[in-house]
């Protein structure tokens, strides 16, 4: 355990030890003085561990410390002891910050005006006050209050931004400031004050901003905790009906080694477990849970196509494999060191799709988020209709990703401080810390942070790599061998013949096979056969899965490669042989998304000079469909990032944002549902006194909870969406005066 971590366990011990002998009447065994000290000592600790926890996102947790610090201070005063003014002011100050967080701005405003009592210049807690005010809609009495902030803090960004919406709002001019001179005199000089909201201040007061520590990439972070194996179906043998049920037989044979296997050191089942291949077909950032079928002792309904893990090994390896900390190829390194990282701008696109680019980040981080540009008229300014700011000093890098939705992903600047990790809380409710926070906010960004660190690519150099690959500058290489991938053969032939165990081509005019009962050729009537080096043999290739998105891999399916005929009615959509897999992987990177394309293809590569032909060919059929002036439309007006809508006037972004469905994803999304095992909380947070008697006759519909577990799970799950609440608002997804939430509505009720 680090020093940090003792220091704060020690605390925490101490926290419990105070509070409980103050809680009894026992006398003190000391003299008065060392019980001010106790007492003191108590108080401080209760405010640095709010803090820390603070820090961490968990506000309603700091909240606590923080009322149960002030109490104890209240508690103290009756005793005739002093706790310090300064203390007082700075816990308040702190609550304000966490009732902000939280979207309490009733309580945020009654304690920022206690601080201020206390002291009428803490610069902070004029700040949060403003804060309140303007979420609140009171929005002259806001401005008077940003404005004494601004005459503490003049130069603070975020005071600045206030100041100038407010303005806006009650129509007034908004002057620019007059930026004194550097005097020469050291003596002179100005102490800097700590931008607001990118640090905390500690329990001695002192204005901290810690980085976390920095995490190891170079060392394969399951090496001490886990080992792996490689085996293949003839070692690996099911020895039960259900999917957990195989065991390893390490006998002598030629293994294909095409098997990952995992298992926990230490552990008390040392029994070998399979590591399927990481799902790929959606950009789930969320944690990975384990199949409720799997975890009930059945089967898997979904047997070969499940998302979900089997096993607490595969949720280990999957969610480092995603972020890019491994490589399932080298996890049985007995050594435990990985290969460097080789992330490119051309790989990152091709696992993530999209298009890098640059916006105005002044427009980008307003509330609500604005899409801007470079002027095409000045090409120095962006291209906010009213706001014209200098495009080159305000841009951001960004990557924008056409799917169902449209999704711009900011991507800040990486330093040395940066930690190689996604954000929890960024993942399930909103990071409140935003560019200030160390941790990654998207995949995507973790992915350009783990490249710049290796190649030291700047901003610039990624989006000019980004605009080469999607023009294909150097990505569509002059090939001199057959068409197709490298490893494989290919030629069409007559389905009807093929099924009779003949194998008939087409005449010259492409009309009819050259069979003698001369079939139409047609584009139902003929399919594609492949030959792999290895095999030697001709395999039929069914048509590319429609399914969408297209998986970064295909895999083999799991009844085919046991040997066994697929189980699944329809098009499966896992291959049935490696020369389907391959010949799908050479369709998906050259974006053939048909078998008539690819036969169109291939006929070209029939003809003399086809190596010179084949380039423009792919160029005109493959990924050039998608141009960078796709992704390059204007757009004006406000931009939802949680629905992918663009409003192009004030009435349709009201229209849009007190909408139901616009409501439902602020507080819900297809991964929240995976967090939760119990009902859908009612609003009423009692355990049933007839549940607990074996009375209940209402069942599901009861609106008490059944059982403390599933009440403990309601009052999480209410935090929870208070965090996506406070989200939304501090956006400005929801308007400010908007309390009707439907069945969310519970909310904005305290729990009695």
């Amino acid at each position: 355990m680090s020093a940090t971590g003792q220091d704060r366990s020690s605390r925490w011990q101490d926290i419990q030890k105070g509070l409980q002998f103050i809680q009894s009447t026992l006398p003190f065994p000391g003299p008065q003085e060392q019980y001010e000290v106790f007492i003191q000592s108590l108080v401080r600790n209760l405010f640095g561990e709010g803090n820390d926890v603070f820090l961490e996102g968990e506000w309603t947790r700091s909240v606590e410390l923080y009322t149960e610090a002030l109490n104890i201070a209240e508690y103290a005063e009756s005793e005739d002891i002093i706790i310090s003014q300064d203390l007082k002011e700075k816990l308040y100050a702190n609550r304000a910050a966490s009732y902000l967080n939280i979207g309490l701005h009733d309580q945020a405003l009654e304690d920022s005006e206690k601080a201020l009592q206390l002291n009428e210049s803490n610069y902070r807690a004029l700040y949060r006050k403003a804060r309140c005010l303007k979420e609140m809609g009171r929005h002259q009495e806001a401005y008077e209050v940003v404005a004494k902030c601004s005459m503490a803090v003049p130069q603070d960004t975020r005071v600045i931004e206030m100041t100038q919406e407010l303005a806006k709002m009650l129509g007034l001019k908004i002057r620019k400031a007059y930026v004194r001179s550097k005097l020469g005199n050291s003596d002179m000089s100005v102490p800097t004050i700590p931008p607001i909201g990118m640090g905390f201040c500690t329990s001695d007061g002192t204005f901290m901003q810690d980085y976390p520590p920095q995490l190891d990439l170079a060392k394969n972070p399951l090496a001490d905790t886990h080992e792996f194996k490689q085996a293949c179906s003839s070692c690996y043998i099911k020895t039960g009906p259900g999917v957990l049920d195989y065991a390893y037989h390490p006998e002598d044979h030629k293994c294909k080694k095409d098997l990952l296997l995992g298992r926990t050191k230490h552990s008390e089942l040392i029994t070998w477990k399979l590591i399927r291949p990481r799902p790929t077909k959606n950009q789930y950032m969320g944690p990975y849970y384990i199949c409720k079928d799997v975890a009930m002792g059945q089967e898997c309904r979904y047997l070969g196509h499940c998302t979900f893990a089997y096993c607490q090994e595969e949720i280990d390896v999957w969610t480092l494999e995603r972020k890019g900390f491994i490589c399932r190829e080298n996890l049985c390194d007995l050594h435990g060191f990985k290969p460097k990282i080789n992330l490119t701008v051309p790989k990152i696109l091709q696992e993530h799709h999209g298009i890098f680019m640059f916006l105005c980040e002044v427009c980008f981080d307003h509330k609500p988020r604005i899409i801007s540009k470079t002027n095409k008229d000045i090409p120095g300014l962006c291209s906010h209709p009213v706001t014209k700011h200098v495009f080159e000093e305000k841009k951001c890098l960004v990557h924008y990703l056409r799917d169902k939705t449209i999704r711009y992903s900011k991507i800040r600047p990486y330093f040395p401080h940066c930690q190689m990790d996604l954000c929890r809380h960024e993942v399930r409710y909103g990071c409140q810390r935003e560019d200030f926070c160390f941790y990654a906010h998207s995949l995507i960004e973790l992915k350009v942070w783990m490249m710049q660190s290796e190649k030291g690519i700047t901003h610039e150099g990624i989006v000019q790599e980004s605009q080469k690959y999607w023009n294909m500058d150097a990505y569509i290489p002059v090939r001199d061998v057959l068409f197709g991938p490298a490893n494989l053969k290919m030629q069409f032939v007559c389905a009807q013949c093929w099924r009779n165990g003949q194998v008939s081509e087409p005449d010259k005019n492409k009309k009819y096979c050259s069979a003698k009962a001369r079939h139409p050729w047609s584009k139902e009537r003929r399919v594609v056969l492949v030959s792999s080096i290895e095999r030697k043999k001709w395999t039929t290739v069914r048509c590319l899965p429609t399914k969408k998105p297209i998986p970064a891999q295909f895999e083999i399916c799991l009844h085919v490669a046991a040997g066994k005929k697929c189980q699944y009615i329809g098009n499966c959509s896992f291959a049935h042989s490696t020369e389907e897999r391959d010949l799908w992987t050479f369709m998906k990177d050259n974006n053939i998304a048909d078998m008539e394309q690819l036969y169109e293809m291939w006929l070209q590569s029939q003809k003399p000079g086809w190596s010179e032909e084949s380039s423009s060919a792919t160029r005109d059929n493959g990924k050039q469909i998608h141009m960078p002036t796709d992704y390059a439309e204007e757009v004006a007006g406000n931009h939802c990032w949680l629905c992918g809508k663009n409003c192009n006037s004030d009435k349709q972004w009201q229209q849009h944002i007190t909408s139901e469905k616009h409501k439902e994803r602020v507080f819900n999304s297809e991964d929240d549902q995976n967090c939760w095992q119990y009902r859908f909380p009612t609003g009423t947070f009692r355990v049933c006194e007839r549940f607990l008697k074996g009375t209940c006759t209402e069942e599901e519909l009861c609106k008490l909870a059944h059982g403390d577990e599933e009440l403990k799970e309601w009052k999480d799950r209410r935090e929870f969406l208070l965090m996506k609440l406070a989200k939304a608002r501090k956006d400005h997804l929801i308007a400010p005066n908007d309390n009707d939430f439907g069945k969310y509505s519970f909310l904005l009720k305290d729990i009695k």
